[in-house]
C-alpha cells in the first residue's frame, strides 16, 4: 500500500482507487484490438479519507467525470503503454483533488483614491470635448 501525497498535509492511499486496463479507442494499428493499454481509474469520493472540505467541493462541482453515486472516473489513453497511462491517470486525479482544495483569497472592497477619481473625470471631459468637435458645423 503506497501513499500518494496531494498537498503537504493531505494524501490518499492507493487502495482508495481502482484501476482497470481497457482497450483504447481510436486508431492504433495492429495492436489496437489486442493490447489493453488504456486505464480506467475509479475513485469513490464519499468513501475516501479526504477531508470533508475536499469531498464537498468535488461533489458540488459540475464535473462530468463525477457520477451521481459520487465516483470520479478518469480514462487515460493518451500514451501507448499501460504504465504511462497509469501515471497519467494518477497525476490527473491529484490535479483534480488539488483544484477542489483551493480556496480563493476573499476580496476586500476598496475605494478609489481622490486623485484617480479626478483623473477619470478629466479623461471623460477630454473625450467628450473631442467628440463635440467632430459634430457637423451649423452655418445658420
Amino acid at each position: 500500500m503506497a501513499w500518494i501525497s496531494i498537498t503537504s498535509t493531505v494524501g490518499i492511499s492507493d487502495d482508495e482507487f481502482e484501476m482497470t486496463a481497457i482497450r483504447a479507442q481510436g486508431a492504433g494499428g495492429q495492436n489496437v484490438n489486442k493490447v489493453s493499454s488504456a486505464i480506467h481509474l475509479r475513485f469513490d469520493i464519499r468513501a475516501s479519507s479526504l477531508p470533508e472540505h475536499y469531498k464537498e467541493q468535488l461533489l458540488k462541482g459540475s464535473d462530468k467525470r463525477v457520477t451521481n453515486d459520487g465516483i470520479l472516473i478518469i480514462k487515460a489513453q493518451s500514451y501507448r503503454t499501460q504504465e504511462q497511462n497509469r501515471e497519467d491517470a494518477i497525476a490527473r486525479l491529484i490535479e483534480i483533488i488539488q483544484k477542489a482544495g483551493f480556496k480563493p483569497k476573499p476580496r476586500r472592497a476598496t475605494k478609489p483614491t481622490r486623485s484617480s477619481q479626478i483623473r477619470r473625470v478629466d479623461s471623460k471631459k477630454k473625450q467628450g470635448k473631442t467628440k463635440s468637435l467632430r459634430k457637423r458645423v451649423d452655418l445658420d
